[in-house]
């Protein structure tokens, strides 16, 4: 019986032990986009969607982040009392075509701490431009988030991104590469950053 016991309480803690190994990539696809996800970071390191509704009306009104069983994600705790938004990178206003569709966006797993007057300057202005494209044609985005070893770890443990580089294609063709330092912005113009 002591055996027993005894190996029930290894396969136990080995389970526990397994089940709490943190992923360093997770790719998840969903009717929107696809997402890179690490769990260590609790934060995305890459997605990729196109533009559906550029000029879609849904209101989001009463809807907020929610969080997936399964994937380790940042949460609330992680954007209170600090200078990080939550950052939407597939945007709500490129998937307003229905309430939803909209829900949809408000996945963390969608959501990436971003520096608040990025988030709502210079980065709000280039989204609102992706819409703009894609009155003309059919427009693909991609954003990577760097990290590094310097980091900043939040005490409610997810990491900060370092920058944030966007990739459009409009049609199929290069259409131009924007790179942000996670930081407030020098420039409220998206060009500035335009590296490509």
């Amino acid at each position: 019986m002591k055996k027993y016991l005894s190996l029930l309480l290894f396969l136990f803690v080995s389970f526990a032990s397994f089940s709490q190994t943190l992923r360093e990539k997770v790719v998840i696809k969903t009717p929107i986009y696809t997402v890179e996800y690490n769990e260590k970071l609790e934060q995305p390191t890459s997605i990729t969607y196109f533009v559906q509704c550029p000029t879609g009306t849904a209101s989001r009104t009463g809807m907020d982040f929610y969080t997936n069983d399964s994937v380790k994600t940042s949460d609330n705790k992680d954007y209170e009392n600090n200078v990080w938004d939550k950052g939407h990178l597939a945007p709500a206003a490129d998937f307003n075509c229905n309430k939803e569709t909209l829900y949809k966006t408000f996945s963390y797993l969608n959501c990436v701490l971003q520096h608040q007057d990025l988030n709502r300057q210079t980065w709000r202005f280039l989204e609102a431009f992706e819409r703009e494209l894609a009155k003309k044609g059919k427009v693909k985005v991609q954003i990577d988030m760097t990290f590094s070893k310097s980091s900043l770890k939040l005490p409610t443990g997810a990491t900060v991104p370092d920058s944030f580089k966007k990739t459009i294609w409009l049609d199929g063709k290069l259409y131009g590469v924007y790179v942000f330092k996670n930081e407030k912005p020098l420039h409220k113009e998206y060009e500035k950053y335009r590296v490509q």
